[in-house]
């Protein structure tokens, strides 16, 4: 079966910078989605329904907080695995992430080859 991985984030040098980490895992059959606001993320999740999904915080429209919480509490998509990305680190933020159904947070700027095992981890490649 086929892998799905979603990158969300409003800036586009952000976007391409997550690409490049995680562009290897192409090789291994994971195909790469991309989303530039939280709207369209969410479109994206019922339709692809990918098994993984670096999604920012602080994004227009739709924060990374009320797409997380939309897919695994009204939606309930709990397979999908959803990481939240923000530039800020405070433990209320971290907290406020899990509460509403993160399986993870990381902290901008993320380490490139932390991101890339991350990622191979949960999607068993």
């Amino acid at each position: 079966m086929e892998k799905k991985l979603l990158i969300v984030d409003d800036e586009s040098h952000i976007r391409m910078l997550i690409e490049q980490t995680l562009e290897d895992l192409e090789d291994e059959g994971v195909e790469l989605l991309f989303a530039d606001n939280g709207q369209k993320a969410l479109e994206i999740i019922q339709k692809e329904k990918p098994n993984l999904v670096f999604l920012d915080v602080m994004m227009p429209i739709m924060n990374g907080m009320e797409v997380c919480q939309k897919v695994k509490k009204e939606l309930n998509l709990t397979e999908v695995y959803i990481i939240l990305l923000t530039a800020k680190g405070q433990e209320v933020d971290r907290q406020n992430g899990l509460e509403m159904g993160a399986d993870r947070y990381m902290t901008k700027p993320f380490d490139p080859d932390e991101m890339l095992s991350i990622a191979e981890e949960i999607l068993n490649v």
